[in-house]
């Protein structure tokens, strides 16, 4: 989750029908794709190759991941498993030496008139939006981490998160998924939506759990470059854990990102993700 490595032009360089994944790519986990970007790229290829309607957006993404994603040529396919008048649903697949070592599902859903509605929704607490730092030099993106002692004013690192209280976090991509194409809404969505798992599953031990997929649920499309989550629950037993957070944009919550993780005692990640 380091936000201060090697300048690139994007996480990925397209090469043909291949995205080849850049060094600032690499996650924490060793020498693999950061599952943000695993899930960003699924992402890109469902809005991609679903060619929707505008009235039709994408309102559930699962990404399974399941194989380490190498530093290597990535190929991607897609299938749209159902277009009906008010739902459709799509698959995506990243295929590395012949092997799928992701997947993701996604649904699209026809938008329409609001009915009334009064259904009860715990509520949450998002931190204000810091501004942008005047100086963003070479980091790939922005974390704003809250939690800790004081939880309104956030952290210069993941610190705040290595404890057992609340913990929310703002977050603006900056540089590029893929090089030449802009980050759309729904990809940002897709990327925000693996931070869920350190958000969650993090304590005072630090992050002892790895995520083995994640789910971004969306009543609507992010509107502007900033999205936050706030850790809601987390739940574990015999090595298996669950955790939920809720997503919301300047505007407001705009729904959920759920992560099932199994047990991975030992790792600790760094704290120095700069934050504003």
């Amino acid at each position: 989750m380091s936000t201060t490595r090697p300048s690139a032009p994007a996480f990925f360089v397209p090469e043909g029908d291949t995205f080849i994944p850049t060094g600032i790519a690499r996650g924490p986990w060793g020498e693999t794709v950061s599952g943000t970007y695993v899930g960003g790229l699924l992402g890109h290829v469902v809005e991609r190759d679903t060619d929707a309607d505008p009235e039709v957006a994408p309102a559930r993404l699962t990404v399974d991941l399941l194989r380490p994603v190498a530093m290597a040529p990535v190929h991607t396919r897609s299938t749209v498993v159902r277009r009906g008048r008010r739902l459709w649903l799509a698959d995506a697949e990243l295929v590395q030496a012949g092997t799928v070592v992701a997947r993701a599902s996604a649904l699209l859903l026809r938008r329409g008139p609001e009915p009334p509605d009064d259904a009860w929704t715990s509520p949450v607490n998002m931190p204000p939006l810091p501004p942008d730092p005047t100086e963003i030099g070479t980091r790939t993106t922005v974390l704003w981490v809250f939690g800790g002692a004081d939880p309104s004013t956030p952290t210069a690192d993941l610190s705040g998160w290595q404890q057992s209280g609340p913990k929310s976090v703002w977050v603006r991509e900056i540089t590029p998924l893929i090089d030449g194409v802009t980050l759309t809404p729904f990809v940002r969505a897709a990327i925000a939506g693996d931070y869920a798992s350190s958000l969650t599953n993090f304590g005072s031990t630090g992050l002892p759990f790895i995520n083995a997929d994640y789910t971004v649920s969306l009543s609507r499309l992010p509107d502007g470059p900033h999205l936050g989550l706030a850790a809601l629950t987390h739940h574990a037993c015999d090595g298996v854990s669950t955790g939920v957070a809720t997503l919301f944009d300047h505007r407001g919550p705009i729904g959920n990102a759920t992560v099932t993780a199994l047990a991975n005692p030992g790792f600790t990640p760094g704290l120095s993700a700069a934050a504003g």
